[in-house]
């Protein structure tokens, strides 16, 4: 794993720490006073827990003397004592519940909001190669673990090791040998249980990822359950899910078979103390070396011990456990940023919105170069369509724009401002994008056209809506704007969502338009209303348009056509008609359909 130093991390990003200690302590970085007043209320409770047993001594002690004075107020020290340290167990333990009430949740959601703060800042192709659904399992999941293993340390190895501190001292004082006799116990099991749960922590770790994977799984299949019913592959997707299971079980399994081997040490070693202590104090009350107090402590401390030991090897499980999942959680989401702000990067002036590609070199990973060489100017104000096969490089030229990839080589300006030397959200600011298959949040209509501008006022969202022949269906609906479209817009037809990311990006008003198939998915007529609504919200934006239909671009002023990573045709839609190159047999074949994209290549 990389050092933390060495990675490369977005400037708004948190400074998260990769290794899961460190980042345990970063979480808690807010909160050492309550950490500090955690462990002072833990000490009384353990303390006043594990004195009982010794204040139960001096009262049966006292109790024997009885026999030889009718004093009754010798009792009366004893059972304060006694009194004192129950009120104070209960006072103490108390005031540590109110602590975890009132500072866990705080904890979690902190947690919880840097790791999706962190997670914002990756690059698009991060989300591309993760599931979204294991990816908030995972947040949820390492927030609740830190929760967890903080709260294993505070409230419960440190009162087991007051408690053993505690407890052989008392020994030790009663006598010497059974003090030693306890605290080698205590050290040889404490040892053995740290040393048998680190081992346990790969299973565990193993475990929380395949819940993960499994939990991707399974959003995967709920989110495409419509897909699943065309197909008729309900028993298909059944079969496909229970392999998962199957081995989320498997995975399961061998990490409790493995706390199951533990649980049979503990236990016999717990018996081991329990009957050899006790075998041991009966032998020095026998032989007059400790009184019959003494003798009930020690009892009572047994017990106490033997309690706390199994408590302990459980608690080292579940701790290693906690670990692993935000070991997981850490390792998945704290990694490097691939595309951050440069140190000296400034906001974006778009004054014109002239774009430039200079000598751009592209490659995907492990592939060959798409792009080399490459140098386009899309001018001012100019409308631009892009066409060519899939695979031809339109995307990957839009993706250059957007920032969401970065060359290898070679520059990108917009008005002659490098775009990788200005703020990224600025970068954005200044550019609208309509894709092809919009994702909407699960919010009102009204909401999700104002993600556009966020302090838009309804009369302006209203008027985007008509822009984009949205107003209609919208007023149509049962709650108008105010109508939840549900889960990525579930509940609306896929033309609908269309129209509210495109009322949703006029309502951006951005300079700079991009269009990837925006109307791919609407009617004729209703994409000659809305395209006319377009040109004239265009006015003069810079517009790049990817389309295959190329009856939507036919009226821009230029087109380039793709080819392997190549403009190998740039013109007007009149221009390259007469050159009868490929736009020209792509036109001709679209007169009676769309083009394989085969027959565009070969020709």
């Amino acid at each position: 794993m990389k050092k933390t130093s060495d990675f490369q991390r977005a400037a708004a990003a948190p400074n998260l720490p990769n290794r899961t200690g460190q980042f345990i302590l970063y979480c808690l970085r807010h909160f050492q006073g309550w950490m500090l007043l955690m462990i002072i209320m833990e000490t009384g409770q353990a303390i006043g827990h594990i004195m009982v047993p010794y204040a139960i001594k001096t009262l049966m002690d006292s109790v024997v003397k009885l026999t030889q004075t009718t004093d009754l107020q010798s009792l009366h020290a004893p059972f304060l004592l006694l009194l004192g340290l129950t009120i104070g167990e209960i006072i103490f333990s108390r005031a540590s519940g109110a602590i975890l009430v009132s500072v866990g949740p705080k904890i979690r959601q902190r947690t919880a909001h840097n790791l999706y703060t962190y997670l914002q800042y990756h690059a698009p192709h991060y989300f591309s190669e993760h599931f979204s659904g294991a990816l908030a399992h995972r947040i949820s999941d390492t927030a609740m673990s830190v929760n967890h293993t903080v709260w294993a340390i505070w409230c419960d190895f440190w009162p087991i090791t007051i408690t053993f501190l505690v407890s052989i001292s008392l020994l030790v004082q009663t006598h010497q040998q059974l003090g030693i006799f306890v605290a080698c116990w205590v050290l040889v099991y404490v040892s053995i249980s740290y040393w048998l749960a680190m081992r346990c922590q790969a299973y565990a770790q193993h475990y929380a990822d395949t819940r993960s994977m499994v939990n991707g799984k399974i959003v995967d299949a709920v989110t495409n359950i419509v897909n699943t019913k065309l197909f008729a592959h309900l028993h298909y997707e059944r079969d496909n899910l229970k392999q998962y299971l199957d081995t989320e079980v498997s995975a399961g399994q061998r990490t409790f078979w493995y706390m199951e081997k533990v649980r049979w040490f503990q236990f016999i070693a717990a018996a081991t103390l329990k009957i050899g202590m006790l075998y041991y104090a009966i032998n020095l009350w026998i032989a007059g070396s400790i009184s019959v107090g003494d003798f009930a402590m020690c009892a009572g401390l047994v017990l106490i011990i033997v309690g706390d030991a199994r408590n302990l090897s459980r608690h080292f499980l579940e701790f290693f456990e906690y670990l692993g999942t935000i070991a997981n959680g850490v390792s998945c989401i704290v990694q490097p940023h691939d595309i951050i702000d440069k140190a000296s990067a400034t906001p974006l002036q778009v004054s014109a919105g002239r774009i430039a590609f200079e000598r751009v070199n592209f490659a995907y990973a492990q592939q060959p170069p798409l792009f080399k060489e490459l140098s386009v100017v899309i001018e001012p104000g100019q409308r631009v369509g892009l066409v060519g096969a899939s695979g031809s490089g339109k995307s990957t030229f839009v993706n250059l724009i957007l920032r969401s990839i970065e060359p290898q080589h070679g520059q990108i300006t917009i008005d002659g401002m490098d775009i990788q030397y200005v703020l990224l959200d600025s970068l954005h600011e200044q550019i609208s994008l309509i894709p092809q298959e919009p994702s909407l949040f699960h919010r009102s209509l009204e909401d999700n056209i104002r993600y556009g501008q966020l302090t838009a006022s309804h009369a302006a969202i209203k008027e985007a809506a008509q822009l984009a022949n949205a107003d209609q269906f919208i007023k149509a609906m049962p709650e108008g704007y105010a109508s939840l479209v549900g889960e990525r817009g579930v509940k609306l037809s896929g033309g609908q969502r269309q129209r509210i990311a495109i009322a949703r990006v006029l309502l951006k008003n951005a300079p700079i338009l991009i269009l990837d198939e925006a109307t791919a998915s609407l009617d004729s007529i209703t994409e000659k209303t809305i395209q006319d609504n377009l040109d004239r919200a265009m006015g003069c934006k810079t517009v790049i348009v990817i389309a295959h239909r190329l009856a939507t671009i036919a009226h821009l002023d230029r087109i380039l056509v793709f080819n392997h990573g190549e403009i190998i045709e740039d013109g007007s839609h009149a221009e390259l008609i007469a050159l009868e190159g490929m736009y020209f047999r792509m036109w001709s074949m679209q007169a009676g359909g769309f083009l394989a994209e085969e027959d565009v290549i070969s020709r």
